[in-house]
């Protein structure tokens, strides 16, 4: 294929980039709960509040990168940023996206491997857990109601939703169908836009990808020829560029097989390390996937040679570096095809059906995370293929029930903005955690 979208955005003069980089830093601090959450709060800022992108660019760029491996939300506010302002805009919403929370992260594994838990910042994202939900859930009505145009699509929704949650289907294969069901059964043409998308040389594709694998790959390289490829900061970095390329699906769809290795294969943590490690990326803002800046601390910390914590530092870099690197290059490669995909019908139709499944697997995670929030005690009840999620309803937690109900109010009936509600949320969990013991 030699003919594609123009490697540049068309202009948005309005925004101007001081605008933009303010928003993709508040996103930043703001994404919390998960890639179904800041989904939710992009879509929230970018597409109703600002209208910087039309629906359909959202929901076509949402498509886009959830067919790409790594955090699908860092992603999606990367080429946001890009279709703003090119590549530096692209560079600046993607790092400001994982800057805040990667910060947040160092802190607490830092404090987790000088002291252990830290009980009241577990007790503020208790709150903050609360709110998500409740950011979700409105989120996922809302954007369903703008996507799912047809009775098919509720369709593809509902099976991609039964099939993770129910059965356990493979996300790469669930997306797979998806898309073939669209390409063989398009829905009717959009309309095409008034200047139809320039063409751009496969050349300049190719030099986009040699630019951003040498990024990726020759500062990692340059480590492991200094220290040597069985060093601790060395294995590291292997580990995670090679998790880079397999994280189809979000963190979601990595967290078992990255935990095994991590554990079992290596050693580097334990296995109640790795779980509460789990606990603070999922209340943390940013990508859930920022879990492995917190493994690479950890576990440089724990088998430091020299200084535990400069150590605990360079692994939490190598794993940063690894981990998100990687998704420029993707996001860069791609985002010029993207409008290039609207032009055509059946790959049109392929990105409807492959949105349709996402939200199914929006719906999925939000459940999943519902689940895991209001009760401490989750089960699977089995019967042959089946494998369903069950709570114990006995270990609900009562002061999650009412900070979320609290979100409720505030966000969908006060209609109060995302930062207001979280600190609402964040002082009542607090007061309660203080008194509801």
């Amino acid at each position: 294929m030699s003919d594609a979208a123009a490697t540049t955005p068309p202009a948005h003069a309005a925004v101007s980039f001081a605008e933009a980089t303010g928003v993709w830093w508040r996103i930043g601090w703001l994404s919390f709960g998960g890639p179904s959450a800041q989904v939710a709060l992009m879509h929230r800022m970018l597409v109703d509040e600002r209208r910087w992108l039309s629906e359909q660019e959202f929901l076509d760029a949402l498509g886009f990168c959830m067919l790409l491996p790594g955090p699908e939300a860092m992603q999606l506010a990367t080429y946001a940023g890009w279709k703003l302002h090119g590549t530096r805009g692209g560079l600046v919403a993607g790092l400001l996206f994982v800057a805040p929370g990667a910060l947040v992260v160092l802190a607490l594994a830092a404090s987790y491997a000088a002291f252990g838990h830290v009980p009241i910042v577990l007790a503020a994202f208790r709150g903050i857990q609360a709110a998500v939900l409740v950011l979700v859930a409105e989120a996922l009505v809302r954007i369903g109601k703008r996507a799912l145009v047809h009775p098919r699509q509720y369709a593809i929704a509902l099976g991609s939703f039964v099939a993770l949650f129910a059965f356990a289907v493979p996300y790469p294969l669930l997306v797979l169908a998806a898309g073939v069901i669209g390409a063989l059964w398009p829905l009717a043409r959009r309309p095409q836009a008034v200047v139809p998308p320039a063409r751009v040389r496969l050349a300049t594709t190719a030099r986009t990808v040699l630019v951003w694998l040498a990024v990726w790959v020759l500062p990692l390289a340059a480590l492991a020829a200094v220290a040597g490829p069985q060093h601790l900061l060395s294995q590291l970095a292997w580990f995670f560029s090679r998790l880079a390329m397999v994280t189809f699906g979000g963190a979601y769809a990595v967290l078992a097989y990255m935990s095994q290795e991590v554990v079992t294969q290596h050693g580097w943590l334990n296995a109640r390390q790795m779980l509460d490690g789990l606990g603070l990326a999922e209340t943390t803002p940013g990508p859930l996937i920022l879990v492995t800046e917190f493994v690479g601390y950890v576990a440089a910390y724990r088998h430091a040679g020299g200084s535990a914590a400069a150590q605990g530092l360079l692994g939490a870099a190598v794993a940063l570096w690894a981990t998100f690197a990687p998704c420029f290059l993707w996001v860069f490669a791609g985002a010029p095809y993207v409008v290039w995909l609207g032009t055509r019908p059946r790959l049109q139709g392929a990105l409807a059906g492959i949105t349709a499944a996402v939200l199914g697997v929006i719906l999925q995670l939000a459940v999943w995370f519902a689940l895991h929030v209001l009760f401490a005690s989750v089960g699977t009840w089995r019967a042959g293929p089946l494998a369903i999620a069950v709570p114990d309803l006995h270990t609900l937690d009562a002061r999650v029930l009412v900070l979320a109900l609290v979100s409720a109010l505030l966000l969908v009936r006060l209609r109060w903005s995302v930062h207001r509600v979280l600190a609402m949320v964040i002082t009542l969990a607090l007061l309660l955690a203080a008194w509801w013991r």
